[in-house]
């Protein structure tokens, strides 16, 4: 997936101001700025669902995972996990046979008949990662997954993610306002800055995982890119 020198404007305001990102196959890059600074606007044209005012814009099919969740509330959560397959033309019976094994290895098992509102935030958020996944696209973009939750069911999802990816790789795209989550989950970090959005710096994350907030290496790279955004 890359971007290469790519502006994006709406009117009279321009969201992204040359940027450019290249993102390996199975590589985990998190993107962090100030509000408005077109995170969400670069997730949405490496998904395909705008057209950059300039610049070129190369990616393997993509899916968006928004911050909010967007389960369907007469669905179970078994459904709403299941429905991209049921989109692509599989059974009801074939698309709950997929999703099922998976379900329970997010630690959902007992709860595929529930439905959204009998959900906590992060298993409604765990249902919503597992239909991004089941869409089938080798690049995920996510974009604050875990926002509107609390500080402990935030760090929790956090841990849930890397270990998931971990057991599913995919090339993964995720946007955060958080510093410390970025480090944690991803390969690299890229900073942008206020609108409009360009590149401040770019840090590698070289720390084995699992990561702990308290390493060393994760408390360095944490100062640097408060630097940058500073």
């Amino acid at each position: 997936m890359c971007l290469d020198g790519v502006f994006q404007r709406f009117g009279a305001v321009e969201a992204l101001a040359g940027v450019s990102l290249s993102v390996a196959g199975g590589e985990v890059v998190a993107v962090v700025g100030p509000s408005g600074c077109g995170k969400t606007s670069l997730l949405e044209l490496v998904c395909g669902l705008a057209v950059p005012t300039s610049g070129e814009v190369a990616s393997a099919p993509a899916v968006l995972m928004p911050q909010r969740d967007s389960l369907l509330p007469w669905l179970s959560a078994l459904d709403n996990a299941a429905l991209p397959l049921r989109l692509a033309g599989r059974g009801r019976d074939d698309a709950r046979r997929r999703a099922r094994p998976l379900l329970r290895e997010l630690g959902l098992a007992g709860f595929e008949t529930a439905r959204p509102h009998a959900l906590s935030g992060g298993m409604r958020q765990r249902v919503a990662f597992l239909r991004t996944l089941l869409a089938g696209k080798p690049v995920l973009c996510l974009d604050e997954p875990f926002a509107s939750l609390d500080a402990i069911t935030r760090a929790e999802m956090q841990t849930w993610l890397a270990d998931a990816l971990a057991r599913e790789p995919r090339t993964v795209v995720l946007v955060t306002h958080d510093v410390e989550e970025a480090l944690v989950l991803a390969d690299r970090v890229l900073v942008l800055s206020p609108r409009p959005g360009r590149v401040l710096a770019e840090l590698a994350v070289d720390a084995p995982r699992p990561r702990r907030r308290t390493d060393p290496a994760l408390v360095a790279l944490r100062e640097a890119a408060l630097e940058a955004l500073a």
